[in-house]
Protein backbone atom coordinates (compact mmCIF):
# COMPACT_ATOMS: atom_id res chain seq x y z
CA UNK A 1 0.00 0.00 0.00
CA UNK A 2 1.12 3.67 -0.52
CA UNK A 3 0.47 5.94 1.92
CA UNK A 4 0.28 10.01 1.38
CA UNK A 5 4.01 11.38 1.41
CA UNK A 6 3.07 13.85 4.24
CA UNK A 7 2.04 10.48 6.99
CA UNK A 8 4.98 8.55 5.25
CA UNK A 9 7.23 11.94 5.79
CA UNK A 10 5.71 12.29 9.30
CA UNK A 11 6.99 8.94 10.61
CA UNK A 12 10.30 8.83 9.18
CA UNK A 13 12.12 11.02 11.74
CA UNK A 14 10.14 8.97 14.46
CA UNK A 15 11.66 5.57 12.85
CA UNK A 16 15.00 7.24 12.83
CA UNK A 17 15.21 7.90 16.15
CA UNK A 18 14.86 4.26 17.13
CA UNK A 19 15.63 2.24 14.54
CA UNK A 20 19.39 2.09 15.57
CA UNK A 21 18.22 0.91 19.29
CA UNK A 22 15.72 -1.47 17.69
CA UNK A 23 18.70 -2.95 15.83
CA UNK A 24 20.83 -3.41 18.88
CA UNK A 25 18.67 -5.40 20.94
CA UNK A 26 19.08 -9.37 20.43
CA UNK A 27 16.85 -10.77 17.15
CA UNK A 28 16.07 -7.52 15.65
CA UNK A 29 17.69 -7.77 11.61
CA UNK A 30 15.44 -4.77 10.62
CA UNK A 31 13.44 -1.54 11.01
CA UNK A 32 11.05 -0.01 8.23
CA UNK A 33 8.21 1.71 7.45
CA UNK A 34 4.93 -0.56 6.54
CA UNK A 35 1.38 -1.60 6.72
CA UNK A 36 0.62 -2.94 10.15
CA UNK A 37 -0.62 -6.46 10.01
CA UNK A 38 -3.42 -7.84 12.66
CA UNK A 39 -3.90 -11.59 12.53
CA UNK A 40 -2.32 -12.07 9.53
CA UNK A 41 -4.51 -9.32 7.90
CA UNK A 42 -3.59 -5.93 6.79
CA UNK A 43 -4.74 -3.01 9.14
CA UNK A 44 -3.86 -0.07 6.44
CA UNK A 45 -2.28 1.32 9.34
CA UNK A 46 1.43 2.76 8.89
CA UNK A 47 3.43 1.17 11.04
CA UNK A 48 7.36 0.82 12.34
CA UNK A 49 8.03 -2.20 11.27
CA UNK A 50 10.40 -4.05 13.31
CA UNK A 51 11.89 -7.61 11.85
CA UNK A 52 12.97 -10.18 14.10
CA UNK A 53 14.29 -13.50 13.69
CA UNK A 54 12.06 -15.47 15.48
CA UNK A 55 8.50 -13.83 16.56
CA UNK A 56 7.98 -14.56 20.63
CA UNK A 57 6.70 -13.31 23.72
CA UNK A 58 10.54 -12.17 24.26
CA UNK A 59 11.12 -10.05 21.04
CA UNK A 60 7.38 -8.87 21.13
CA UNK A 61 8.35 -7.67 24.63
CA UNK A 62 11.34 -5.45 23.66
CA UNK A 63 9.24 -3.95 21.22
CA UNK A 64 6.79 -0.87 22.45
CA UNK A 65 3.48 -0.76 20.83
CA UNK A 66 4.07 2.48 19.22
CA UNK A 67 6.60 4.69 18.82
CA UNK A 68 5.21 8.73 19.58
CA UNK A 69 1.96 7.85 18.50
CA UNK A 70 3.20 5.83 15.37
CA UNK A 71 2.29 1.51 16.27
CA UNK A 72 5.35 -0.69 15.29
CA UNK A 73 4.60 -4.21 14.07
CA UNK A 74 6.51 -6.79 14.61
CA UNK A 75 7.64 -9.49 11.92
CA UNK A 76 9.66 -12.75 11.95
CA UNK A 77 12.16 -13.02 8.61
CA UNK A 78 15.73 -13.21 8.51
CA UNK A 79 17.89 -11.70 5.61
CA UNK A 80 21.28 -12.86 4.31
CA UNK A 81 23.10 -11.60 1.32
CA UNK A 82 22.50 -13.28 -2.02
CA UNK A 83 26.15 -14.07 -3.25
CA UNK A 84 26.09 -18.14 -3.61
CA UNK A 85 29.23 -19.80 -2.05
CA UNK A 86 30.44 -23.33 -2.51
CA UNK A 87 32.97 -25.92 -2.57
CA UNK A 88 32.48 -27.60 -5.75
CA UNK A 89 32.88 -26.00 -9.63
CA UNK A 90 31.62 -26.75 -12.64
CA UNK A 91 27.83 -26.35 -12.66
CA UNK A 92 26.73 -27.90 -16.05
CA UNK A 93 24.52 -26.10 -17.96
CA UNK A 94 25.55 -22.56 -16.85
CA UNK A 95 24.98 -19.85 -19.26
CA UNK A 96 27.84 -18.53 -21.16
CA UNK A 97 27.99 -15.04 -22.74
CA UNK A 98 30.22 -14.29 -25.41
CA UNK A 99 28.89 -10.36 -24.98
CA UNK A 100 29.52 -9.05 -21.54
CA UNK A 101 26.22 -7.54 -20.68
CA UNK A 102 24.02 -7.35 -17.23
CA UNK A 103 21.73 -10.10 -15.71
CA UNK A 104 24.77 -12.67 -16.20
CA UNK A 105 26.95 -14.65 -13.34
CA UNK A 106 30.31 -13.50 -12.27
CA UNK A 107 32.82 -14.11 -9.23
CA UNK A 108 35.96 -14.00 -8.36
CA UNK A 109 38.88 -16.05 -9.70
CA UNK A 110 40.68 -16.38 -6.45
CA UNK A 111 39.07 -18.97 -3.89
CA UNK A 112 38.12 -17.84 -0.40
CA UNK A 113 39.12 -19.77 2.65
CA UNK A 114 35.60 -20.18 4.61
CA UNK A 115 35.06 -21.92 8.46
CA UNK A 116 32.20 -22.83 10.50
CA UNK A 117 29.82 -21.00 11.14
CA UNK A 118 30.07 -19.41 8.06
CA UNK A 119 29.90 -22.95 6.26
CA UNK A 120 29.62 -26.81 7.41
CA UNK A 121 32.99 -27.70 7.11
CA UNK A 122 36.67 -25.52 6.53
CA UNK A 123 37.22 -25.57 2.79
CA UNK A 124 38.47 -23.10 -0.27
CA UNK A 125 35.09 -21.96 -1.57
CA UNK A 126 34.25 -20.51 -4.54
CA UNK A 127 31.42 -17.74 -4.99
CA UNK A 128 29.02 -16.60 -7.84
CA UNK A 129 27.18 -13.81 -8.23
CA UNK A 130 25.45 -11.05 -10.81
CA UNK A 131 26.75 -8.35 -13.08
CA UNK A 132 24.25 -5.65 -12.94
CA UNK A 133 25.37 -3.17 -15.44
CA UNK A 134 28.21 -1.81 -17.33
CA UNK A 135 29.30 1.56 -16.10
CA UNK A 136 31.82 4.19 -16.53
CA UNK A 137 34.32 5.83 -14.48
CA UNK A 138 33.62 9.39 -14.16
CA UNK A 139 36.25 12.09 -16.37
CA UNK A 140 37.65 8.45 -17.53
CA UNK A 141 36.46 6.88 -20.68
CA UNK A 142 37.01 2.93 -19.39
CA UNK A 143 34.32 0.62 -19.09
CA UNK A 144 33.50 -1.54 -15.94
CA UNK A 145 31.14 -4.03 -14.66
CA UNK A 146 28.90 -3.17 -11.29
CA UNK A 147 28.03 -5.87 -8.85
CA UNK A 148 27.85 -6.06 -5.26
CA UNK A 149 30.66 -6.34 -2.70
CA UNK A 150 30.30 -9.06 -1.15
CA UNK A 151 30.42 -10.47 -4.37
CA UNK A 152 33.72 -8.71 -5.85
CA UNK A 153 35.68 -8.57 -2.84
CA UNK A 154 33.62 -11.45 -0.33
CA UNK A 155 36.14 -11.28 2.34
CA UNK A 156 38.72 -9.16 4.88
CA UNK A 157 41.68 -10.42 2.09
CA UNK A 158 40.17 -8.92 -1.07
CA UNK A 159 42.32 -6.25 -3.06
CA UNK A 160 42.10 -4.22 -6.21
CA UNK A 161 43.34 -6.42 -9.05
CA UNK A 162 41.85 -9.62 -7.94
CA UNK A 163 41.13 -11.15 -11.15
CA UNK A 164 37.10 -11.91 -12.11
CA UNK A 165 35.40 -14.16 -14.37
CA UNK A 166 32.26 -15.16 -16.25
CA UNK A 167 31.08 -17.61 -16.16
CA UNK A 168 31.66 -17.62 -12.25
CA UNK A 169 33.90 -20.89 -11.50
CA UNK A 170 30.88 -22.17 -9.71
CA UNK A 171 29.29 -22.57 -13.41
CA UNK A 172 32.19 -23.94 -15.12
CA UNK A 173 34.26 -20.90 -15.71
CA UNK A 174 38.16 -21.17 -15.59
CA UNK A 175 40.05 -19.01 -13.27
CA UNK A 176 42.15 -17.96 -16.10
CA UNK A 177 41.08 -18.22 -19.42
CA UNK A 178 37.24 -16.65 -18.28
CA UNK A 179 39.38 -13.70 -16.95
CA UNK A 180 37.05 -10.88 -17.94
CA UNK A 181 38.77 -7.87 -15.92
CA UNK A 182 39.72 -6.97 -12.46
CA UNK A 183 38.29 -5.66 -9.29
CA UNK A 184 38.87 -1.95 -9.71
CA UNK A 185 36.70 -0.40 -6.67
CA UNK A 186 34.76 -1.37 -3.99
CA UNK A 187 32.36 0.29 -1.59
CA UNK A 188 30.73 -1.07 1.50
CA UNK A 189 29.04 1.69 3.17
CA UNK A 190 26.32 2.48 5.50
CA UNK A 191 23.87 2.78 2.19
CA UNK A 192 26.04 1.10 -0.27
CA UNK A 193 27.18 -2.49 -0.76
CA UNK A 194 29.32 -2.38 -4.30
CA UNK A 195 32.33 -2.91 -6.71
CA UNK A 196 32.90 -2.06 -9.89
CA UNK A 197 35.27 -4.44 -12.30
CA UNK A 198 37.52 -2.92 -15.04
CA UNK A 199 36.62 -5.14 -18.15
CA UNK A 200 39.46 -6.29 -20.29
CA UNK A 201 37.24 -7.63 -22.93
CA UNK A 202 35.96 -4.95 -25.66
CA UNK A 203 32.96 -7.11 -26.22
CA UNK A 204 30.33 -5.17 -24.31
CA UNK A 205 26.76 -4.65 -24.36
CA UNK A 206 24.86 -1.55 -22.40
CA UNK A 207 21.83 -3.62 -21.87
CA UNK A 208 20.27 -6.38 -19.30
CA UNK A 209 19.59 -10.09 -20.75
CA UNK A 210 16.32 -10.09 -21.61
CA UNK A 211 14.92 -6.61 -20.46
CA UNK A 212 16.48 -4.49 -22.83
CA UNK A 213 19.09 -0.84 -23.13
CA UNK A 214 19.63 0.64 -20.29
CA UNK A 215 17.73 4.09 -20.19
CA UNK A 216 19.77 5.57 -16.96
CA UNK A 217 19.37 6.27 -13.30
CA UNK A 218 16.31 7.12 -11.45
CA UNK A 219 15.05 7.26 -7.90
CA UNK A 220 12.83 4.16 -6.77
CA UNK A 221 9.57 5.10 -6.02
CA UNK A 222 6.78 3.76 -3.64
CA UNK A 223 4.33 1.60 -5.54
CA UNK A 224 6.31 1.59 -8.60
CA UNK A 225 6.88 -1.82 -10.41
CA UNK A 226 10.40 -2.90 -11.00
CA UNK A 227 12.24 -5.92 -12.61
CA UNK A 228 15.90 -7.51 -12.42
CA UNK A 229 17.27 -10.16 -14.10
CA UNK A 230 19.58 -12.25 -12.00
CA UNK A 231 21.97 -15.54 -12.39
CA UNK A 232 19.82 -17.38 -10.41
CA UNK A 233 16.24 -16.50 -11.04
CA UNK A 234 16.57 -14.60 -14.30
CA UNK A 235 13.63 -12.25 -15.31
CA UNK A 236 11.42 -11.35 -11.97
CA UNK A 237 9.16 -8.46 -11.19
CA UNK A 238 7.93 -6.91 -7.94
CA UNK A 239 6.80 -3.42 -6.49
CA UNK A 240 8.81 -1.33 -4.34
CA UNK A 241 6.82 -1.37 -1.04
CA UNK A 242 9.47 1.24 0.63
CA UNK A 243 12.51 3.07 0.79
CA UNK A 244 13.73 3.62 3.97
CA UNK A 245 14.23 -0.06 4.87
CA UNK A 246 17.60 -0.76 7.49
CA UNK A 247 18.47 -4.10 7.44
CA UNK A 248 21.74 -5.89 9.01
CA UNK A 249 23.23 -8.33 6.70
CA UNK A 250 26.19 -10.86 8.00
CA UNK A 251 28.72 -10.73 5.56
CA UNK A 252 31.40 -13.22 7.45
CA UNK A 253 34.79 -14.11 6.92
CA UNK A 254 36.43 -10.99 8.13
CA UNK A 255 33.54 -8.57 7.20
CA UNK A 256 30.71 -9.55 10.00
CA UNK A 257 27.98 -7.95 10.10
CA UNK A 258 27.18 -4.71 8.92
CA UNK A 259 23.76 -2.15 8.92
CA UNK A 260 22.73 -0.63 5.40
CA UNK A 261 20.29 1.73 5.74
CA UNK A 262 17.52 3.53 3.92
CA UNK A 263 17.15 0.47 1.14
CA UNK A 264 14.69 -0.36 -0.67
CA UNK A 265 12.40 -3.22 -0.12
CA UNK A 266 10.29 -5.12 -3.22
CA UNK A 267 7.65 -6.82 -0.53
CA UNK A 268 7.30 -9.89 -3.88
CA UNK A 269 7.86 -13.32 -2.60
CA UNK A 270 10.70 -15.25 -4.25
CA UNK A 271 12.16 -11.65 -6.38
CA UNK A 272 15.43 -12.89 -5.97
CA UNK A 273 17.90 -15.84 -4.24
CA UNK A 274 21.27 -16.74 -3.76
CA UNK A 275 23.55 -15.96 -6.41
CA UNK A 276 21.48 -12.32 -7.75
CA UNK A 277 23.26 -9.91 -5.59
CA UNK A 278 24.57 -7.53 -8.12
CA UNK A 279 21.38 -7.44 -10.57
CA UNK A 280 20.42 -4.08 -11.09
CA UNK A 281 16.81 -3.18 -10.57
CA UNK A 282 15.35 -0.99 -13.73
CA UNK A 283 11.76 0.98 -13.87
CA UNK A 284 9.29 0.52 -16.64
CA UNK A 285 11.41 2.60 -18.74
CA UNK A 286 14.38 0.77 -18.13
CA UNK A 287 16.40 3.28 -15.54
CA UNK A 288 17.98 1.78 -13.26
CA UNK A 289 17.00 2.59 -9.51
CA UNK A 290 18.75 0.33 -7.56
CA UNK A 291 21.59 -2.79 -6.71
CA UNK A 292 20.12 -5.99 -5.36
CA UNK A 293 22.12 -6.86 -1.99
CA UNK A 294 19.91 -9.50 -0.42
CA UNK A 295 16.70 -10.35 1.56
CA UNK A 296 14.91 -13.55 2.08
CA UNK A 297 12.34 -15.96 0.61
CA UNK A 298 9.77 -13.10 1.24
CA UNK A 299 11.31 -9.65 0.46
CA UNK A 300 14.09 -8.84 -1.45
CA UNK A 301 16.29 -4.97 -0.76
CA UNK A 302 18.45 -3.00 -2.65
CA UNK A 303 20.90 -0.14 -2.67
CA UNK A 304 19.67 3.14 -3.63
CA UNK A 305 21.70 3.86 -7.52
CA UNK A 306 22.80 6.98 -6.46
CA UNK A 307 24.65 6.55 -3.61
CA UNK A 308 25.83 3.70 -5.35
CA UNK A 309 27.42 5.46 -8.63
CA UNK A 310 28.63 8.22 -6.56
CA UNK A 311 30.51 6.05 -4.02
CA UNK A 312 32.02 3.98 -6.70
CA UNK A 313 32.34 7.55 -8.72
CA UNK A 314 31.41 5.86 -11.41
CA UNK A 315 28.31 6.33 -14.21
CA UNK A 316 26.11 4.07 -15.73
CA UNK A 317 26.85 3.22 -19.72
CA UNK A 318 23.83 3.23 -21.97
CA UNK A 319 23.77 2.98 -25.65
CA UNK A 320 24.18 6.98 -26.24
CA UNK A 321 27.46 6.92 -24.64
CA UNK A 322 30.40 7.23 -27.36
CA UNK A 323 34.11 6.69 -26.83
CA UNK A 324 34.45 4.03 -24.04
CA UNK A 325 37.22 1.71 -23.99
CA UNK A 326 38.51 -1.20 -22.04
CA UNK A 327 42.59 -1.38 -20.78
CA UNK A 328 44.44 -3.95 -22.74
CA UNK A 329 45.84 -5.75 -19.86
CA UNK A 330 44.18 -6.17 -16.26
CA UNK A 331 42.77 -2.72 -13.73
Amino acid sequence: MAYPDDERTAARPIKKLVEDDFLSRPGVVGVDLGEKTVGGRVTGELAIVVYVRRKGPSAQFAIPPDVLGVPTDVVQDSFSPHHTITSSEGVSGAERHELLLGGIGIGPARAIRFVPPDVPEVDDYVVAGTLGALVTPRRRQLTMALTSFHVACVDDAWAVGDPMVHPSRIDGGHPVHDRIGALARAALSSRVDAAAIMLTTPHVRPEVVELGAIAGRADARIGQRVRKRGRTTAVTEGVVASTDAAITLDFGVGIGVRTLHDQIRIETSRFADHGDSGAVLLDDTNHVVGLYCGGSPDRGFANPIGPVLDQLDVDLLTPGARGTRTPAHGA
